[in-house]
C-alpha cells in the first residue's frame, strides 16, 4: 500500500508552530506518512520537507505585499504545480488565506482533498470571502468556538478543535522558572516587548514601542525591558533600530525564547496576533497594537465589523485588554497603559480569573482533533469526528 501523502502550506511561525503539532500528531498514528509543501524550521524536524523557505511567504497588509507579487505569485505556481504532481492525499493550508485558499480551490477542482487550518478573520472584514472559502475547502478548522458558528451558519463544513497552545501551556504561573533561567531576580520589574515576527510589523512598531520604554522608565527607573526576536534577521533588524533610538535603555534583545521572555515578565507590549492568545495563556498583563501602512489601514479600517482585533478581547467577547491602532500607537499612549498593568494589583487579579476560564475552555487537544479530521477526509481510517 502506498504511503499517506500530506501536503501542508504555512506561511508563518505561528503556522510553523500548529503545523509540527499537527505532523507529530498525525505520525503517532501512520509513522511513514509523507509531508511535503511550505513549512518552517519546527515542521522541518518533524521530517517535512519544504519546498523553499516559509519566511518567503510572510507578507502583511493590503498594499506591502503588490511590492513583492512577482515573487508571491512564482511561489504559488511552484506549490500548485508541484503538489499537483505528487498526488496528496489530502492538502492542508494552515493560515496565510490571502496565499493559500487559492492553492486549495485549484487543487480541490482537481481532485484532490482540502482543508483550511485557523480560520481568516472572515467573520470580522470582508465577509464575503466565505464564498470563496466554500469554494475552496473541503473543511474548515477553527482554533475558537465563535468561529465554528459562523462557518455553520453558512454551510462550510467545519469542526473547532481548540487551540494547542491551550494545551501545551500549563496552567500554572511559570514566573520563577521563567526568571531563574533569564537570570532574573524575583524583585525585578520586567516588561516584554514583541514587536512582531515579520520585518514589516518590527518597523511599524518598534519606534513607538521604544519610545514607551524610554516614558516608562522616567517614572519606574528600575525597569528592564526584554525584547524576544522571532529569527536573526529580525534580531539584526531590532538591534538596527535599539542603536539609532535608544542606546541607552536598558533593553535585552534575545534570540527565539518568547514564551519563556513573556513568562518572565510583569507585562507584555506586543503586536497583535498569536503571541497576545500565548500572554493570555502564559496569565500576563498586556497592551496590544497594530499599525498598517497608510494606504493599507485606509482599505482595511472600511470593512472591519467587529469592534476588537486582538484575540483575548474577540474570545471574551468584551474590552479585556488594551488595544491600540495606528495613531494611538505612541509612548504617550502606551505608557501609561502598561503602568496600569504593573501596578494595578486588583486589576491584575481579576484579569487572571479570566484568563484561566478562557483558557480552560480552549484546552480540547487541539493537534489530535485536527490530525483525526485530516485522516478520515484521507480515508485512512474510520476514527470519531473532531
Amino acid at each position: 500500500m502506498a504511503a499517506l501523502r500530506i501536503g501542508i502550506i504555512a506561511g508563518e511561525a505561528s503556522g510553523d508552530i500548529l503545523g509540527a503539532d499537527l505532523v507529530k500528531s498525525i505520525r503517532a498514528r501512520i509513522p511513514d506518512a509523507q509531508f511535503e509543501g511550505v513549512g518552517g524550521p519546527l515542521m522541518i524536524e518533524q521530517g517535512f520537507h519544504s519546498l523553499c523557505e516559509m519566511d518567503r511567504l510572510a507578507v502583511m497588509g493590503l498594499v506591502e505585499p503588490l511590492k513583492r507579487l512577482p515573487e508571491l505569485l512564482r511561489l504559488r505556481r511552484l506549490v500548485k504545480s508541484h503538489l499537483l504532481n505528487w498526488q496528496p492525499d489530502v492538502v492542508i493550508g494552515i493560515d496565510s488565506p490571502d496565499f493559500n485558499l487559492n492553492i486549495e480551490k485549484f487543487l480541490r477542482q482537481r481532485g484532490i482533498k482540502t482543508i483550511h487550518y485557523v480560520s481568516p478573520s472572515v467573520w470580522a472584514w470582508r465577509q464575503g470571502r466565505i464564498k470563496t472559502i466554500a469554494q475552496a475547502v473541503d473543511h474548515m478548522l477553527t482554533l475558537f468556538p465563535f468561529e465554528e458558528a459562523f462557518y455553520q451558519e453558512h454551510g462550510v463544513p467545519v469542526s473547532c478543535v481548540g487551540h494547542p497552545l491551550a494545551d501545551q501551556i500549563p496552567m500554572e504561573d511559570q514566573q520563577v522558572a521563567a526568571r531563574a533561567e533569564l537570570d532574573l531576580s524575583a524583585a525585578q520589574q520586567v516588561v516584554a516587548i514583541l514587536p512582531g515576527s515579520r520585518s514589516g510589523e518590527v518597523a511599524q512598531l518598534m519606534v513607538p514601542f521604544l519610545g514607551a520604554a524610554e516614558w516608562l522608565r522616567r517614572s519606574h527607573p528600575g525597569i528592564e525591558f526584554l525584547i524576544p526576536a522571532a529569527n536573526p534577521e529580525r534580531k539584526a533588524q531590532i538591534l538596527e533600530i535599539v542603536a539609532s533610538q535608544s542606546k541607552d535603555l536598558p533593553v535585552r534583545v534575545i534570540l527565539g525564547r518568547s514564551r519563556t521572555v513573556m513568562a518572565a515578565a510583569d507585562a507584555v507590549l506586543m503586536a497583535s496576533g498569536t503571541t497576545s492568545l500565548e500572554a493570555l495563556l502564559l496569565q500576563r498583563p498586556m497592551v496590544v497594537a497594530y499599525r498598517f501602512g497608510k494606504w493599507s489601514y485606509k482599505i482595511i479600517s472600511r470593512m472591519i465589523k467587529t469592534p476588537h482585533f486582538s484575540l483575548p478581547n474577540l474570545l471574551a467577547q468584551r474590552a479585556l485588554v488594551p488595544e491600540l491602532r495606528q495613531d494611538e500607537v505612541c509612548p504617550e499612549v502606551i505608557g501609561p497603559l502598561i503602568l496600569e498593568q504593573l501596578d494595578n494589583a486588583n486589576h491584575r487579579e481579576a484579569l487572571l480569573v479570566e484568563f484561566r476560564a478562557i483558557h480552560q475552555g480552549l484546552a480540547r487537544k487541539a493537534s489530535d482533533r485536527a490530525a483525526e479530521v485530516v485522516l478520515r477526509l484521507a480515508g485512512v481510517a474510520e476514527v470519531t469526528d473532531a
